[in-house]
C-alpha cells in the first residue's frame, strides 16, 4: 500500500529530497509550513510526516520541536539525516555584479552568512517561507535578484546556478524525523527523544533528572532547552537518550521522572540513524 506523506514544501525543498529518500515510492504531499504537516499527520489527513528538527550548523528547528511539544498525537517514528549543499542561483543571464537582493530561508541565510559578507557585503537579504519559495520570489523580483537554495530547486524553475557550495561548512547536515501518530517498534538499535519541564524550581534538580539516565548507564545524545512561553525564565529541557522507551533500563528511568515536581512526555521512539545509511 503506498503511504501519503506530508512534508514541509514546496517542491524543490530540501524536505521533500528527505521524504523522498525515506519513500521514494510514497505519495508526497507538499504543505507551506511545519505546524500544517503536524496538523495533516495528527488528523489523519496524511499517514506521516517529514519535517527538519536540527541542522549542524544552524541548531534546532523551533517550529519542529514546538508542535512536537504541544500536539499530543504527534510522535517521532523515524529520523535521517542529509548534507545541505547550498547553490546561488538567478534568472539565466544575470550578472552576479549587478545582484541588489538575495532570497532564502532565514537558515539557509544563517548557513551561508560567511559567503554572503564576502562576496556581498552590501546585498540586501531576505527571507522566504523556504528555498523553493525564495526562488519563485526571485523570479518575481523586480530589481536583479538571486536566490540561495537546492540544485533541484533551480532545475524547477528553470534558474541559472551562479555559484556551488556556498555554505560556510562542508559539513553542514540537517536532521530530519518522520513524524506519526505513535512511534516505531524497537529495532536494538534505538533513540528516544522526551521533553521535561519541573513544576518547581530547586537547587539541583535538573542535575537529579540527569542522574536518573546516568544511574542507569543510558547515554544521553543531546539536552537542550527551550522556553515554556509561560514565563520568562522558565523552560522545557528537550532530551536525546540512546535506547528504546520500553527498554527495561529507559522505561525505568522515564518512570522515575514522571514524579510531582517534574512532566516527561516521551516525543518517540525511532530507529538512530547511522553514518552507513548516508553511504
Amino acid at each position: 500500500m503506498v503511504r501519503t506523506i506530508a512534508y514541509f514544501g514546496p517542491a524543490g525543498t530540501y524536505t521533500e529530497e528527505a521524504a523522498f529518500q525515506y519513500d521514494p515510492q510514497a505519495n508526497l504531499q507538499p504543505f507551506p509550513t511545519i505546524p500544517a504537516v503536524g496538523l495533516a499527520v495528527s488528523s489523519s489527513a496524511t499517514d506521516q510526516g517529514v519535517v527538519p528538527i536540527e541542522n549542524s550548523l544552524e541548531g534546532a528547528v523551533n517550529n519542529t520541536l514546538d508542535i512536537l511539544i504541544s500536539q499530543p498525537d504527534l510522535s517521532i517514528f523515524g529520523e535521517l539525516v542529509l548534507p545541505i549543499n547550498h547553490y546561488l542561483m538567478a534568472k539565466p543571464g544575470t550578472n552576479a555584479g549587478g545582484i541588489q537582493v538575495i532570497y532564502s530561508h532565514p537558515q539557509s541565510l544563517g548557513q551561508c552568512q560567511d559567503y554572503l559578507e564576502r562576496e556581498f557585503p552590501n546585498i540586501q537579504q531576505v527571507a522566504s517561507l523556504s528555498n523553493s519559495a525564495a526562488v519563485a520570489d526571485m523570479e518575481k523580483s523586480s530589481i536583479p535578484a538571486a536566490a540561495i537554495g537546492p540544485q533541484r530547486a533551480a532545475e524547477l524553475y528553470g534558474a541559472e546556478i551562479l555559484d556551488r557550495n556556498i555554505q560556510d561548512s562542508p559539513n553542514n547536515m540537517t536532521r530530519f524525523v518522520v513524524l506519526a501518530l505513535h512511534d516505531h517498534p524497537p529495532t536494538g538499535a534505538d533513540k528516544t527523544s522526551m521533553c521535561l519541564s519541573f513544576n518547581q524550581e530547586a537547587p539541583g534538580v535538573l542535575y537529579r533528572a540527569l542522574n536518573e539516565f546516568a544511574s542507569r548507564d543510558v547515554n544521553l545524545r543531546k539536552i537542550e532547552s527551550r522556553p515554556t512561553k509561560q514565563m520568562l525564565g522558565q523552560y522545557i529541557f528537550l532530551i536525546d537518550c540512546d535506547g528504546h522507551r520500553e527498554d527495561p533500563l529507559v522505561n525505568d528511568a522515564i518512570q522515575a521522572l514522571n514524579t510531582s515536581n517534574s512532566v516527561l512526555k516521551v516525543l518517540g521512539s525511532y530507529p538512530r540513524w547511522t553514518d552507513a545509511e548516508a553511504k
